[in-house]
């Protein structure tokens, strides 16, 4: 049995670490490289670094950012923001990361799947799937979920897995930043449709909510910023406290 993956995210704007409420309201949550480190010592299974500003101001991810957290870190890492080609790929694998994470300009271009899967290998290309439920569907948005569009998350996760993406980072705007639990039915839906992983984020607030999505939700990893953040939970902990849950973990 595969085991599952704890992942702190550290969304970054200003070269700052940020959170906030379903995608709004951001305060200031510590330095990245600094946060990066201390993660990969508690014993964090991956990293993801997302600069989530980068689509909407139309610049590239911070490349000597990247390479900063990738010096401290001995765990893969995968980056995303405001990627939109095989150059911005290579800049950031060059830099240090594991994989990329691709989103908006996948719904833009969903060739830019294949394309990436074909030159850098699947295991390389996550795509980021924003999803939101609006009039009883779940609906895909881009540029930081300031974007709607009409296109329903289940088909679309469906989709970019066949065009060869390696790993789904599902977050449910609904839940981001709420605190009160992931989004399990959702989550259950997309990881039994398809058969490469899927990272669930969105909504932890306490470790029961681990223990939800892996068995509720069927996901391959889950990922939380915040709870880690402000030191709510501690990684070592969580890990303890699935292991005792019968989740398969690496401690």
């Amino acid at each position: 049995m595969l085991t599952k993956r704890i992942v702190p995210c550290l969304d970054i704007k200003d070269g700052r670490t940020v959170k906030g409420v379903n995608f709004v309201e951001l305060r200031d949550a510590g330095d990245p490289v600094e946060l990066a480190a201390i993660y990969s010592e508690q014993g964090a299974d991956e990293l993801v670094f997302l600069d989530i500003t980068a689509t909407v101001e139309k610049r590239k991810t911070l490349v000597d950012l990247v390479k900063r957290v990738a010096r401290e870190v001995n765990i893969p890492f995968t980056v995303g923001g405001g990627i939109g080609s095989k150059e911005d790929v290579s800049a950031l694998l060059g830099a240090g990361a594991d994989k990329v994470s691709i989103n908006s300009a996948a719904v833009r271009n969903p060739g830019l799947v294949n394309e990436l899967s074909l030159e850098f290998g699947a295991q390389c290309i996550v795509v980021a799937i924003d999803s939101k439920y609006v009039d009883g569907k779940h609906l895909v948005h881009t540029h930081g979920g300031r974007t709607p569009t009409d296109i329903e998350t289940i088909g679309w996760a469906k989709e970019v897995e066949d065009r060869g993406a390696g790993e789904i980072l599902l977050t449910s705007m609904d839940h981001d930043g709420t605190k009160g639990g992931f989004a399990n039915t959702l989550t259950a839906t997309i990881s039994d449709l398809l058969t490469i992983p899927v990272i669930a984020s969105g909504g932890a607030g306490n470790m029961v909510h681990f223990t939800d999505v892996f068995t509720e939700g069927k996901a391959d990893a889950a990922l939380a910023a915040s709870i880690f953040h402000y030191k709510e939970i501690a990684i070592d902990e969580l890990k303890m406290k699935l292991q005792g849950d019968g989740i398969a973990i690496r401690i």
